[in-house]
């Protein structure tokens, strides 16, 4: 598995290690190559930061005797041009799948840049049918395998994670678990509590130069705010669910989105806003309330319904369980000219 960084807490580094799973389950043994991040080798002119990209023989040496390669997002989205284009030279007429978690034109400062490359011997997957159809406009034909989730999880701490934040019993939690972004929304986020009467918790960091603006943000409003995880110690997502009472998801874009199918196997209800594959995301049947329109969620609030979160579950059993990854993944493997993997 190639990336620009793996073994973070990044939405690609996730699902990178679902597969990584997934794929010891099918038989593989699964060796991580990245810029950055624990990672069994080390090419740090992989990473998005890198001011030289590796060269060829390096990428060559780093994955010489390996049968299959998966490149998680490194040749889909130009954040290393450099790099991409060196492993795209190193894998023609190799056996790899190229899984896309975001693609150049979805982001509008990379609007100019070309479609990923292809080769007769790489299989494609994407993780929305947006991307499946924006891809086949480029004549790339590309398999949806969407995110998946461990609906076996244990659940988090509710109260000791509370006491941790210092959010008293009784008050509401406003929790929005992503990084702070301009397509996150965080003045979505902000309304949204505000209209609750409600702490906002913002998990992430700001990225991509965002950090001043967030400052501005957070400064002007009257939302009592939560950054990061209460103090230096790491806290587990579950636990995050746990304490709060509302997840927040107003972004403008996601790739995917993972909050919108965690909250509802963490049974929690989801605030969410119309970017495009919320919609396509909301055909699976989940109940989801606007994150523009706080009245209904506000009144579920006051007077909760379990069966919305039982059906909720239910949906991301149905349709999004970790546990159906290894047959997804074989389905796409079988096109590929290797074999099964060790026995």
């Amino acid at each position: 598995m190639v990336s620009f960084r793996l073994g973070g807490t990044d939405g690609v580094s996730v699902e990178a290690a679902k597969w990584a799973v997934a794929l010891g389950q099918l038989g593989w043994a699964v060796r991580t190559v990245a810029g950055a991040g624990p990672v069994d080798r080390l090419l740090p002119g992989l990473a998005i930061d890198a001011a030289e990209p590796p060269t060829a023989a390096e990428v060559d040496e780093a994955l010489a005797d390996a049968e299959l390669v998966v490149v998680e997002n490194l040749c889909s989205l130009p954040l290393n041009p450099g790099a991409a284009e060196v492993v795209a030279k190193v894998l023609q007429g190799r056996p790899a799948l190229l899984h896309h978690h975001d693609l150049p034109w979805q982001r509008p400062w990379f609007a100019g840049f070309p479609p990923p490359p292809d080769d007769p011997v790489w299989a494609h997957v994407v993780i929305n049918q947006v991307s499946r159809h924006q891809l086949a406009a480029f004549g790339i034909e590309a398999t949806v395998v969407r995110n998946s989730f461990d609906l076996h999880a244990p659940l988090g701490v509710r109260a000791a994670t509370r006491a941790r934040l210092g959010v008293a019993d009784g008050q509401r939690l406003v929790l929005q678990p992503t990084r702070a972004l301009p397509r996150k929304n965080v003045p979505g986020a902000l309304a949204l509590a505000e209209a609750l009467g409600a702490v906002y918790w913002l998990l992430g960091p700001a990225e991509d130069g965002y950090g001043p603006a967030l400052e501005a943000l957070l400064a002007a409003t009257p939302v009592p705010v939560i950054r990061g995880t209460g103090d230096a110690r790491p806290l587990p997502m579950a636990d995050a669910y746990a304490a709060c009472d509302v997840v927040a998801l107003p972004s403008t874009w996601e790739g995917f989105g993972n909050p919108a199918v965690e909250s509802a196997v963490h049974r929690r209800p989801l605030a969410i806003g119309p970017y495009p594959v919320a919609v396509e995301l909301a055909c699976f049947g989940f109940r989801w309330f606007s994150a523009a329109d706080p009245a209904p969620l506000d009144a579920w609030l006051r007077r909760p319904d379990p069966g919305l979160l039982d059906h909720n579950r239910r949906v991301a059993a149905t349709w999004f369980s970790q546990a159906d990854l290894p047959a997804r993944l074989q389905a796409v493997l079988r096109r590929l000219p290797v074999g099964p993997g060790p026995a």
